[in-house]
């Protein structure tokens, strides 16, 4: 799949997908089923109009990307959202984004989606054009539950990966930069690749979960590490089952596939140490043979 910006797009016939698919969840992906083009927002609008609602996104835009692209797309066009762009009119952005930019033939968008200068445009507004077709799908439930975002990121607030992938249609995945701790990990004999989590992007609840680490299976902690004293940053921590190797100063995204149990506070070391080992054989047990 080809990632471009607005800018460097040449027209053509397209079929294209519109919105912002924060998690490119089951709604999201009925929206783009179909289309070659996925066009989308970044930084997200909502960032830039309503900065002080701090919503955490779902995706990492890597991993927005790499969703969408699982779904057969062939381009991913990004628009740069800032506050002059939002003062582009629907109208407008309809005639020099979807047709005269990208050829749009035929447009695809979720029943909720709003565009334009004070949101005033809407699917109905891009039905009513002749020059493409318009495809518009309704909100997606699930198990009687409306599949959104803000659901996931309630799920996810609670630690309920299970329940969040079911509604996402694959493992909530985290991104960023491993840092270097403070060793702790390396001498209790579980050496964790380290991640501070963006505060702009949804984190799961405190506690250990079981999920991959790019190809490798992985036993996760999220939390304040309560045994060694108060007052600690938020830290991701992962230890890698089996694996050898220098993973500091590499982008990692880490998959949270079951949640384990929660943070806890252990008296001694020795019995944080024996409760890291049950951890790492249930992840084992949980993530098949091939953790083994």
């Amino acid at each position: 799949m080809q990632v471009l910006r607005l800018e460097d797009v040449r027209r053509r016939p397209r079929h294209v997908a519109v919105g912002e698919f924060d998690g490119v969840h089951l709604g999201h992906r009925q929206v783009i089923a179909g289309s070659d083009t996925v066009l989308t927002f970044e930084p997200h609008p909502r960032t830039v109009l309503t900065p002080e609602l701090r919503l955490p996104r779902l995706t990492c835009p890597e991993a927005k990307a790499r969703r969408i692209a699982e779904l057969g797309v062939e381009e991913l066009v990004i628009v740069h959202f800032d506050r002059a762009f939002s003062m582009v009119s629907a109208e407008r952005f309809i005639d020099s984004i979807l047709v005269e930019r990208l050829g749009a033939t035929h447009v695809s968008v979720g029943s909720d989606f709003r565009f334009g200068h004070g949101a005033r445009g809407d699917a109905a507004l891009l039905a009513s054009d002749s020059r493409f077709t318009t495809r518009v799908v309704d909100l997606v439930r699930r198990d009687g539950q409306r599949v959104s975002s803000t659901h996931i990121r309630r799920l996810l607030a609670v630690g309920d990966v299970e329940s969040a992938a079911g509604l996402l249609g694959a493992p909530f995945t985290l991104c960023g930069e491993i840092v270097h701790g403070e060793q702790r990990g390396r001498t209790l004999g579980f050496p964790t690749a380290n991640i501070v989590p963006d505060p702009t992007f949804a984190c799961p609840a405190p506690g250990v979960y079981a999920g991959r680490v790019g190809e490798h299976p992985a036993a996760i902690s999220v939390g304040f590490r309560p045994t060694f004293g108060q007052g600690l940053a938020l830290l991701v921590e992962s230890y890698l089952l089996d694996f050898v190797g220098d993973l500091y100063g590499q982008r990692l995204t880490v998959e949270f596939h079951h949640r384990l149990r929660g943070e806890e506070r252990y008296d001694s070391v020795d019995e944080l140490v024996e409760q890291m080992h049950a951890d790492v054989a249930l992840t084992r047990k949980l993530l098949g043979s091939d953790a083994a």
